[in-house]
C-alpha cells in the first residue's frame, strides 16, 4: 500500500471521528451521550458510502479519483459540522456554568449508573436543549475518564484491561493478516474486484451466483479500501470496527436499561471475550457487520420507550434497518421485533399525553422524573392557554414516522434490489437461492428440531460424550414425533446433523459460556425482572420478549447448518446486555445481603465468576490459536509469508494457482477465461494476473448462472484458468488446446503458447 493510498484511507476515519463530535445530542440526560454520538455517526458515514457507491455505479465512476473526491467532500462536511457544534457549545457554556447541573462521572463514562431523566429529541417540544458533559472538549473527556478510573474497583479494572487487552490484539492480526475467509475467496472479495475492473454495479455472467445475489452491504465498504488504497491490506479492518461498534452499543444498551457503570462492563467483558466475536473480528466475513447494524437499531428504539422519537432518529432508524437489509437480510428478524416494539411504544406515549391532564401536572404525568419534558406534554397555545394533543394526531406522527423509517431503508437498499428483481424476477433473488436457506417446513414439529439442533451446535462443547448424547437424544425425539433430522426442507444443502462447532474456527465456533449467560438473564429479564431492576421491568421485560422472538424467528426461518452460528450472531449481540444485568444484579445482591441466604448467593457469585474467568480464557484462546488467523503455533500471522497466509484453509492449493498463473502470464494472454464450480475459489486469479500497471485483469466466465448473462466464447479467449474439477474444465477447451491440471487447479493455452 502506497503512502497516497494509506493518507485516504484516513480520510474516512477522520471523517468519522469528526462526525461523531457533530453529532453529540444536545437534548439533557441522555444515556451515554458519547456513544450516542458513535451511533449516529456510525449510520451517517455508512449510509454515505452505500449511496456513494450506488451513484457513482449509475455513473459508471467507480474509480479512484471519484471516491477520493467524495471521501474529501465528506471530510469537509463533517469538519464543518464539528466546528459548528463547538461553536455552539461554547456560546452556550456561559449557561451551563451558571447553573451547574450534577452528573454522576459514570454517566458521562459508562451511560449512568442511575436512571437518567428523559431527554428531548430535537425536533420535540420541550425546552431549549441544555449542554450535557458530552460538550465537552476532548481535554475535559480525558479528566472524566481518568476520574472514573481512579473511582474504579479492581474488578472493573480488570475488566477494562481485558476488553481493551483483545481489542487491540485483534487490531494486530486485523493488520498483519492477509484475507483468508473461505467465503470471501469464492465471493465476497470477487464481487469487490469486478465492480472495479467494470466501473459499475451491473451484474455480470458467473458460475458462482453468491457473487450477485447476497446482499453486498458489507462489500461496498470494502469496495472504498480497495479504491482508495489500490489493495486489499485494511480490509479485515472493516469487521473489526464492526466488532468495537458492537461492544460500545450493547454497553450503551445495558445504560438504557438500568444498568451501572459495572452491568456495562460486564456486558462489553462477555461480548469481546466470546470466541466468535474474536475471531471474526479480524476477518473479511459480514456478520459483525450485519450485527452492529442490528444493535445500532436497537439502541435507538430504546431510546424511544420513554419519550416520542424525533425525526433525526427516525432517521437513523430508517439507516439502521436499511444497512442491515444491504449487509445481510437475516438482520432484518430482529430489526422487525425492534421496530414493532418502538411503534407500539410510541403509540403508548401518544395516547399518554392525550389522556393526561393539561397543566403543570402533564409533564409529571408523562414522565417519572419532573425535569424532563418531550413531546407528550401540552404546550401553549398562541392564546396562552394549554393545548391538549389528540389521540390522532399522535396516531399520524407514529405512522408517518413508520413510513420515513421505511422510505429511509428503501433508499438504501432500493436499488439493489431493484436490481436483483430486473435479473431474476424475484427481490430475493433466484429459486436456488431462496430455497436453499430459509425454512421450507413451517410445521410445529420441525421448526422445534431445526431449534434444538441449531441450539446443539451453538452450545457445542470439547467434551464428546455430552456432544453425542444431546445429539442422539435431539435425533431420537425427531423420530418420535415424525420429523427427519436430515430433512432436506430442514437441512442446508448435504450436511448431516450432528458437526463439531466447538473448535475456535471462524465459520463454526460454539459459545456455550455466552449463550449460558445470556440464557440466565432472558429468563430472569422475563420472569423477575424486578430482580434486575425494579424501577425498569417494563423495558427489560420488553426487551428480553424482542430477542426471544428474533431466536424463535430465526429457528423458524433459517435452515441448521455446521456455519449456522456465525449466521445468529447477530441474535447474540443482541442478547449480550440481559446477561451483564443479570449478573451485576447477582453481584450487587451478594454484597446487599450478606445473612441469611448468603451461602446460597456465595456458590452463585463463584459460579459466575468462573465463568467469567473461563470466557476470558476461551477469549485469549481463540486469538492466539484461532482459525485461520492466529498469533502462536503453526500458521502464526508472525512467522507465516502473506501468500501462505491467505491459502491456510487449502495450503495445498497456494502453489497450484501460481503454478498456472505463471504459464498464463508466461504465455502473453490478455483475455483470460475462467472456469470453476459454485464454491470454488476465485480471488487468487484476480490476485496473480492483474497487469503490470497494477490493473485489472480481464477475466471473463466461460459458465453463466444467469439466465441473462450469457458466458464468454471460449474461442474469444487467449487463456483458460480452472479449479475445481479437470473433467468438468475439459468440456470448455476448444480443440487442439493443452490442458494441465495439478490437483485442484489448472490451466489451457492454444497451440503454439
Amino acid at each position: 500500500m502506497s503512502a497516497a493510498g494509506s493518507l485516504l484511507a484516513a480520510v474516512p476515519a477522520a471523517g468519522a471521528l469528526l462526525l461523531t463530535v457533530a453529532m453529540r445530542p444536545r437534548e439533557v440526560g441522555a444515556v451515554a451521550p458519547l456513544r450516542l454520538a458513535v451511533v449516529r455517526a456510525a449510520l451517517l458515514t455508512g449510509v454515505y458510502a452505500v449511496l456513494v457507491v450506488e451513484l457513482l455505479g449509475a455513473l459508471h465512476a467507480l474509480t479512484r479519483p471519484a471516491f477520493a473526491a467524495a471521501w474529501l467532500l465528506f471530510l469537509a462536511a463533517a469538519a464543518t459540522a464539528a466546528g459548528l457544534r463547538q461553536r455552539r457549545a461554547t456560546r452556550t457554556a456561559p449557561t451551563l456554568a451558571a447553573a451547574p447541573r450534577p452528573v454522576p462521572v459514570g454517566a458521562v463514562v459508562s451511560g449512568g449508573s442511575a436512571d437518567p431523566p428523559a431527554a428531548v429529541e430535537p425536533g420535540s417540544t420541550g425546552p431549549d436543549p441544555t449542554p450535557t458533559r458530552a460538550d465537552r472538549a476532548p481535554s475535559g473527556l480525558l479528566a472524566v475518564a481518568l476520574d472514573a478510573w481512579r473511582t474504579a474497583g479492581r474488578g472493573e479494572r480488570l475488566l477494562v484491561g481485558a476488553i481493551g487487552g483483545l481489542v487491540l490484539l485483534e487490531l494486530l492480526v486485523a493488520l498483519l493478516a492477509e484475507p483468508n475467509n473461505f467465503d470471501s475467496q469464492t465471493y465476497h472479495l470477487p464481487k469487490v474486484e469486478h465492480w472495479v475492473a467494470q466501473g459499475d454495479l451491473d451484474f455480470w455472467p458467473t458460475a458462482i451466483h453468491r457473487q450477485v445475489t447476497i446482499p453486498p452491504g458489507a462489500e461496498y465498504l470494502l469496495l472504498h479500501l480497495r479504491l482508495l488504497t489500490g489493495g486489499d491490506h485494511l480490509y479485515n479492518l472493516v469487521q473489526w470496527a464492526a466488532g468495537v461498534l458492537c461492544l460500545l452499543v450493547a454497553a450503551r444498551i445495558t445504560a438504557q436499561l438500568g444498568g451501572s457503570r459495572r452491568a456495562q462492563l460486564l456486558t462489553a467483558f462477555v461480548l469481546a471475550t466470546t470466541p466468535m466475536v474474536v475471531l471474526q473480528a479480524t476477518s473479511t466475513q459480514t456478520d459483525l457487520v450485519c450485527a452492529a447494524w442490528v444493535t445500532c437499531a436497537a439502541t435507538l428504539v430504546l431510546d424511544g420507550l420513554r419519550r416520542r422519537t424525533g425525526w433525526g432518529t427516525v432517521l437513523g432508524l430508517g439507516a439502521a434497518t436499511g444497512l442491515t437489509a444491504v449487509t445481510k437480510t437475516s438482520g432484518l428478524i430482529a430489526v422487525g421485533p425492534l421496530l414493532l416494539l418502538w411503534g407500539l411504544a410510541q403509540l403508548r406515549l401518544a395516547l399518554a399525553a392525550s389522556t393526561a391532564t393539561p397543566g403543570p401536572t402533564a409533564t409529571s404525568a408523562a414522565s417519572p422524573d419532573p425535569t424532563a419534558a418531550d413531546a407528550t406534554s401540552p404546550g401553549p397555545t398562541a392564546a396562552g392557554g394549554d393545548r391538549r394533543p389528540r389521540p390522532v394526531g399522535g396516531l399520524a406522527r407514529t405512522v408517518g414516522a413508520s413510513v420515513l423509517i421505511l422510505l429511509v431503508a428503501a433508499v438504501v437498499v432500493g436499488p439493489f434490489l431493484a436490481r436483483v428483481t430486473a435479473e431474476f424476477g424475484h427481490p430475493l433473488g433466484p429459486p436456488r437461492l431462496r430455497e436453499s436457506i430459509p425454512m421450507e417446513r413451517h410445521d410445529p414439529s420441525s421448526i422445534l428440531v431445526n431449534a434444538l439442533r441449531i441450539g446443539h451446535t451453538a452450545f457445542d462443547t470439547p467434551l464428546a460424550p455430552l456432544r453425542r448424547a444431546g445429539a442422539e437424544a435431539i435425533i431420537d425425539g425427531a423420530g418420535a414425533i415424525g420429523v427427519d433430522p436430515q430433512d432436506r426442507a430442514i437441512t442446508f444443502g448435504r450436511e448431516i446433523f450432528p458437526e463439531p462447532a466447538w473448535y475456535p474456527d471462524e465459520d463454526r465456533v460454539a459459545f456455550p459460556l455466552t449463550g449460558a449467560l445470556v440464557l440466565i438473564g432472558a429468563v430472569v429479564a422475563l420472569a423477575r425482572p424486578r430482580r434486575i431492576d425494579p424501577e425498569r421491568a417494563g423495558p427489560l421485560r420488553a426487551y428480553a420478549v424482542v430477542v426471544l422472538a428474533a431466536v424463535l424467528l430465526h429457528t423458524s426461518m433459517i435452515k441448521w447448518q455446521p456455519w449456522g452460528n456465525r449466521l445468529i450472531l447477530y441474535a447474540v449481540v443482541l442478547a449480550v446486555p440481559l446477561a451483564g444485568l443479570w449478573l451485576d444484579a447477582l453481584f450487587r445482591r451478594r454484597r446487599a445481603n450478606p445473612g441469611r441466604s448468603g451461602a446460597r448467593r456465595s456458590v452463585a457469585t463463584l459460579t459466575a465468576v468462573t465463568v467469567l474467568a473461563t470466557s476470558a480464557l476461551a477469549g485469549v484462546l481463540a486469538l492466539s490459536y484461532g482459525f485461520p488467523r492466529r498469533l502462536v503455533g503453526a500458521g502464526s500471522v508472525f512467522t507465516t509469508s502473506d501468500w501462505d497466509t491467505r491459502f491456510l484453509r487449502r495450503p495445498q492449493w497456494a502453489d497450484e494457482f501460481r503454478w498456472a498463473a505463471t504459464a498464463v502470464q508466461d504465455s502473453g494472454a490478455r483475455r483470460i477465461g475462467l472456469v470453476q464450480q459454485n464454491d470454488n475459489w476465485e480471488y487468487p486469479w484476480w490476485l496473480l494476473l492483474r497487469q503490470p500497471d497494477g490493473g485489472s485483469p480481464d477475466l471473463v466466465a466461460l459458465q453463466s448462472v444467469l439466465p441473462e448473462r450469457p458466458p464468454a466464447d471460449p474461442s474469444s479467449v487467449g487463456a483458460i484458468v480452472c479449479t475445481g474439477n479437470k473433467a468438468a474444465c475439459a468440456k470448455f477447451v476448444p480443440a487442439g488446446w493443452r490442458l494441465e491440471f495439478r490437483g485442484y487447479v489448472g490451466y489451457a493455452l492454444p497451440p503454439g503458447r
